[in-house]
């Protein structure tokens, strides 16, 4: 089944509005690659819906600022199951 690549972008854009998800999330959620959602929401969103486009992208860069701090509880979370074992 196809879908039209413009309302695979906004379908991605508004779960990722409406949800707060990475793009890692969303690829996993909708079962396609991460750099297929992130080309969607970051280039094509960009020439179908401006507006949209620019909700989304406060949310990526959000994601992106928390991304060292997620990795390093996921760090300290696995060094931490290792010692109870």
């Amino acid at each position: 089944m196809k879908v039209d690549i413009s309302e695979r972008a906004v379908t991605f854009a508004r779960h990722i509005l409406d949800s707060g998800d990475t793009v890692r999330q969303t690829a996993f959620i909708f079962g396609i690659s991460k750099s297929t959602v992130h080309y969607d929401v970051s280039h094509r969103l960009k020439k179908i819906d401006f507006n949209l486009y620019k909700k989304v992208n406060k949310i990526l860069e959000k994601n992106f600022n928390e991304k060292h701090i997620r990795g390093g509880n996921s760090t300290k979370n696995k060094y931490l199951k290792m010692k109870k074992k």
